[in-house]
């Protein structure tokens, strides 16, 4: 397939707001592609490089543009293997012969496929072909149920290899994906609800757990020993050597465990959540801090138990396998309860030790891996969103110098792009004002008028308190966040793991008394 057919379809994806319309698109075209060419037109359609990142920065790839060829002839396969080629360059001098090889494809490039390329090279394809909107496509395209493609993704943590199998092989294709041991999963996500009061009457019966401030796991324990992975699939094992232990000595002989590390004080109460993050991940001096700051796990959840998979059966029964799996004081604590003052005594418990708030789980719910409904929910006390910076401000008077007053967006998955809520530079402190202005040069691509605003590609993502939302004609969601405020940045996670425009409107929604409408990522 040529590259230009592709990138058409792009155009027409960003161009409609109609999910049926995207999936009628996407499902055309990935009919047509040839076997080789599936799992990359998957996941350059999902604004995904094939291979990891290419080590090219937005002046680069602008100024390896060069004049468009005038005809099509670039395919797909081609341009794939240019840019491996492109990955593959090493050593001295390699920043200007990439900048070279860049430039060798977009001279064979016409100037739709130039614009699609330097989009995907900067994740700026704004298409709407997202995990959701393409299972459907998949569904559409192999003339398969949708629930089992769904299924698949979530088990191959991947959507490139489960497309090209439902096109090669159909329901017989997907059935082949299993859970794996060392095959992270998405995790399952959690709605928020403005109150515990409000969960306790959408649920009824519930298990409790405390909402930590700390740092997704997920543990894998087999015949090669145990792995870590981030929530985002990050091997971190060689960062937690205490978390391996623990789970090493642990009873269960092979299991996949959900759960956050959190770095506690001395009395047991949480610490700020940069002191977690200050080791999480850290692959230098981790003897010494595993000492200095030692991390703590609490398991909530277990997918899989010496042999067998969990993730269909509730999570009572989840619950059961894993205090067979893990001791006691590596499980989060926890109550089960239709006791509505007895929940409220238990949030209040977990404010007092310093956690955020509480985890609310209907006892019937099964695992759906990287998946936000009404089956879990989370309280906090304090509305927080977990938005993308879109554009920064340079700093003024104490603050010359520095970019500070971030423009903040929701995503919207319908469209691929994001919705503004607001700018706020409140919370930040010198420290923190320091390190953004460092991350979000290396993440700006232009300047608006007048020089002061500088845009940025939408990737990093930053927790927002706010006080309520306010209706606005300002901004074009028509709500804006009331008395915002930075309370940490969130390199753990990514772009699509920030919260949407539709649970934006949620808590608008439940603020002026109206029903809790379920997030829709």
């Amino acid at each position: 397939m040529k590259l230009a057919e592709l990138a058409d379809v792009s155009g027409a994806l960003a161009a409609t707001r109609s999910r049926s319309e995207k999936i009628r698109l996407l499902a055309e075209l990935l009919r047509k592609l040839a076997p080789d060419e599936r799992e990359i037109g998957v996941a350059w359609l999902a604004g995904i490089v094939a291979g990891g990142k290419l080590k090219l920065g937005p002046a680069a790839v602008f100024a390896a543009q060069s004049a468009p060829a005038t005809e099509p002839t670039l395919t797909l396969g081609a341009a794939a293997r240019a840019l491996d080629e492109l990955r593959s360059i090493a050593g001295k001098g390699a920043a200007l012969r990439r900048e070279q090889a860049l430039t060798a494809l977009f001279s064979t490039a016409t100037a739709g496929e130039q614009r699609f390329l330097v989009g995907l090279l900067l994740g700026e394809l704004r298409q709407g072909a997202l995990e959701g909107v393409m299972a459907d496509a998949i569904a559409a395209a192999a003339s398969v149920d949708a629930a089992a493609v769904r299924r698949a993704i979530m088990l191959a943590g991947s959507v490139p290899p489960v497309a090209n199998a439902a096109l090669e092989d159909g329901a017989a294709g997907l059935a082949r994906f299993s859970l794996m041991l060392y095959r992270p999963l998405a995790p399952m996500l959690a709605s928020p609800i403005a109150d515990i009061g409000q969960a306790m009457t959408a649920l009824k019966t519930a298990a409790l757990d405390f909402k930590l401030d700390g740092a997704r796991v997920q543990i894998h324990k087999g015949p090669s020993g145990v792995r870590v992975f981030s929530r985002t699939g990050r091997d971190v094992t060689a960062s937690v050597p205490e978390i391996v232990a623990a789970i090493a000595a642990a009873p269960a002989r092979s299991a996949i465990l959900d759960g956050e590390a959190l770095a506690l004080a001395r009395d047991g109460r949480a610490r700020p959540f940069q002191d977690t993050m200050r080791r999480f991940g850290r692959k230098l001096d981790v003897d010494v801090l595993k000492v200095s700051l030692p991390l703590t796990l609490f398991c909530f959840d277990c997918l899989h138990a010496d042999g067998r998979d969990l993730i269909d059966l509730p999570l009572a029964s989840r619950l059961e396998q894993l205090a067979a799996a893990v001791p006691s004081d590596l499980i989060v604590p926890r109550i089960v309860t239709s006791d509505p003052d007895q929940a409220q005594r238990f949030l209040d418990d977990a404010l007092a030790r310093g956690h955020e708030g509480l985890m609310a789980k209907a006892l019937d719910s099964r695992y759906e891996a990287g998946s936000r409904g009404a089956s879990w929910l989370k309280v906090k006390v304090v509305h927080t969103l977990d938005l993308i910076v879109l554009a920064v401000e340079q700093g003024s008077g104490r603050r010359e110098g520095w970019l500070s007053n971030l423009h903040l967006g929701a995503r919207d998955p319908d469209t691929g792009g994001f919705v503004m809520l607001g700018k706020t530079f409140k919370g930040l402190t010198d420290e923190m004002l320091e390190w953004q202005t460092t991350h979000l040069k290396a993440l700006a691509t232009d300047r608006e008028a007048g020089g002061y605003v500088v845009n940025v590609r939408p990737e990093l993502v930053v927790e927002i308190a706010f006080n309520d939302l306010q209706v606005s004609s300002r901004y074009p969601g028509g709500l804006a966040l009331r008395f915002a405020r930075v309370v940490r940045y969130r390199p753990d996670k990514r772009a699509e793991d920030a919260d949407t425009i539709a649970t934006v409107r949620a808590i608008a929604a439940a603020q002026r008394g109206g029903t809790q409408a379920e997030s829709n990522d």
